[in-house]
């Protein structure tokens, strides 16, 4: 069933107080540079054509697993994923977005909706950070950094841990 069109409100641009620093999480594969934007750039995203890079986290460590869930799709519990909490610095710009401030169609697996606001917020270099609704898990959000913005060097990747899948998520008990 059809989700009924998102009005256009307007988004939220801010920036962060300095008592207002948080995290965001992101999970990948540790045999690859994990904050980096080519692995997005090379395939695009929801949120990216190929061609543009853009590094994907959450705003939670759950958000994130959910993530690797919905794309991942490989059936097994993957043993090279690694988790980096990413720092984002009180000073840092950023644009966050309430389903009703998305362009109608930005939730389809039709990605061009979603791909063209994306694509326009990179290029435009608005802010460093997107936050947009995920659309696994509603109440959810994602985390988009820009490396082309300037804000982006105040972005601090933490040391990668191993990422402890339980193997029923697989279906493995």
């Amino acid at each position: 069933m059809a989700l009924p069109p998102k009005s256009r409100a307007r988004a939220t641009t801010t920036r962060q107080a300095k008592s207002q620093a948080w995290q965001a999480w992101r999970i990948a594969d540790g045999r690859f540079d994990v904050f980096s934007p080519v692995g997005a750039s090379l395939v695009g995203g929801r949120w990216n054509s190929p061609g543009l890079g853009v590094v994907y986290a959450s705003r939670s460590y759950a958000g994130a697993m959910l993530e690797c869930l919905a794309h991942a799709g490989i059936g097994r519990v993957p043993k090279t994923h690694v988790a980096i909490e990413i720092a984002i610095a009180a000073a840092v710009s950023v644009e966050q977005h309430g389903e009703s401030s998305l362009p109608a169609g930005w939730d389809h697996a039709d990605l061009h909706v979603a791909r063209a606001f994306g694509d326009a917020w990179i290029r435009e270099r608005r802010t460093a950070v997107l936050v947009v609704p995920s659309v696994v898990a509603r109440r959810e959000v994602n985390v988009l950094l820009n490396p082309r913005h300037a804000d982006f060097k105040r972005i601090v990747a933490g040391n990668p841990e191993p990422v402890i899948w339980d193997a029923r998520l697989f279906g493995r008990h």
